[in-house]
């Protein structure tokens, strides 16, 4: 391949990777972003769109004159559960590890089925 070639696929590369990075901003739900006027926290510059607000995975409301339009949501409200699904299951002990050893490093046990691991940790799920 000449360097033509290579220069066009870089740049294709380049457009592909930042399209996936605009694509996992975060968008706040209407959950998060039901905050009282008096308690928003400025999340823009004097000016900001809806949209170059919502793209910075703030929230945007105008409704109410003299405070934050752009402003920070609501954190997330998470909790951490034991995967059901035993492939989903990511090793938090060693060979023979005790329940209750396993259980003080915060983490699941189950001793079933063979051939996965027995003592995992916990994942995070929104709620």
């Amino acid at each position: 391949m000449d360097l033509k070639g290579i220069c066009v696929l870089s740049l294709i590369l380049v457009v592909a990777l930042s399209t996936l990075a605009e694509a996992k901003v975060a968008r706040s739900t209407k959950c998060q972003c039901n905050v009282a006027p008096k308690e928003r926290s400025n999340c823009g510059h004097p000016g900001i769109t809806s949209e170059e607000c919502r793209r910075a995975g703030c929230c945007f409301s105008a409704s109410v004159p003299g405070v934050p339009w752009c402003f920070t949501p609501k954190q997330r409200r998470v909790r951490k559960v034991c995967p059901t699904n035993v492939r989903a299951r990511v090793n938090c002990g060693y060979p023979g590890i005790t329940a209750e050893q396993c259980e003080k490093r915060g983490c699941c046990f189950m001793a079933h089925p063979a051939g996965v691991p027995w003592c995992f940790y916990r994942r995070t799920v929104p709620e």
